[in-house]
């Protein structure tokens, strides 16, 4: 009976003994080996796939560079971004585990996106600038904010298509109760895009005083009233100052006088055609003439330059920046050719 009795508690006792070496140790919820990879495709569109693992994660949140991120709940990440425009960007990824632990990577891509005509304008049809695509500010609306000496009409003789050719002409006349009258064109509620490269052909008026313009507005103006929604000068030049041409980016910190500006000389902009340019994208906001850039702002989601714009031509007469006008001034023109919209 004893030796029954002992076997019997030495065999409870490895049954216990067994079952607790078999008690199952805390996981491991450590992130490991991260690794992300990117890859553009080949075919210019802007598509990049991305591919993100880390052993024991449960989640990743994917910022692509360019003010898009993506949360994925799974364990791994496999998708494909499209970039708005060309540029080396930077994939940061940040893969999560259950118990809360992080591990981060990235990588880098360079996009070549083939750009492809998105709006354009080609003033090729004589008479009123084309309505679907302009309308007009009109009077002089306090002188703009810069004490501006014009009145802006919708009249023929101030805003006209002739001869492949955009007219906005500037008039010594009394009009509206002020000494000169001019046009000011919008495409705001019309046409307004995002990203892109903008190019536009023009040619510019003379006279001491004319204060041409080819700009563009962030679409939210009315109710993120400026500098809060973003001014993109990519064109600006003073007769008192002929063939220097000013690029300025204006936001908040940078209003009026501080714009985040720059200057180029160009030969005749009077008397011969020119090609202004902006390339804009996630990463950076560049203005250049002739395709040759003289003005790049690193761009981020902090600024404006991540939203809708619209264009606005047209020619102030004095004001803050135009300066004293020429006595002798009677009437000038800025001429435009085409303004074209790539994407």
């Amino acid at each position: 009976m004893i030796k029954y009795l002992l076997t019997g508690i030495a065999l409870s006792f490895c049954l216990i003994s067994c079952s607790k070496s078999k008690t199952a140790a805390p996981a491991n919820t450590s992130l490991t080996n991260l690794t992300v990879n990117a890859v553009a495709t080949t075919d210019s569109s802007g598509n990049v796939n991305v591919t993100a693992k880390a052993n024991n994660a449960s989640g990743y949140i994917v910022d692509f560079g360019d003010d898009s991120v993506q949360t994925i709940n799974t364990g791994s990440v496999s998708l494909t971004h499209k970039y708005p425009a060309s540029g080396t960007y930077t994939i940061n990824v940040t893969a999560t585990s259950n118990s809360g632990s992080t591990a981060t990577g990235n990588a880098s891509v360079t996009i070549a996106k083939k750009l492809t005509l998105l709006w354009s304008d080609e003033f090729n049809t004589d008479g009123p600038p084309n309505p679907a695509n302009w309308s007009y500010d009109l009077g002089n609306n306090n002188g703009w904010g810069n004490s501006e000496l014009e009145n802006y009409t919708s009249n023929a003789e101030n805003a006209y298509v002739q001869g492949g050719y955009l007219n906005i002409t500037a008039i010594k006349e009394n009009s509206g109760g002020y000494a000169y009258s001019s046009a000011r064109i919008v495409t705001d509620g019309k046409f307004a895009f995002k990203y892109g490269t903008v190019l536009m052909r023009a040619m510019l008026p003379t006279g001491g005083g004319t204060w041409p313009a080819l700009w563009m507005l962030g679409s939210d103006y009315a109710t993120n009233p400026w500098p809060a929604c973003g001014e993109m000068d990519i064109m600006e030049e003073i007769g008192n100052n002929p063939g220097v041409i000013y690029g300025t980016l204006h936001y908040p910190g940078h209003s009026g006088a501080n714009g985040n500006g720059a200057t180029t000389k160009t030969t005749s902009p009077n008397t011969s055609f020119h090609v202004y340019g902006l390339q804009w994208s996630p990463l950076q906001v560049q203005i250049s003439v002739d395709g040759v850039v003289y003005q790049t702002v690193q761009n981020s989601p902090t600024l404006p330059f991540n939203a809708n714009f619209f264009f606005i031509f047209n020619v102030a007469m004095g004001g803050d920046f135009g300066g004293t006008v020429d006595p002798n001034f009677t009437s000038s023109t800025m001429q435009v050719d085409y303004v074209r919209v790539y994407q």
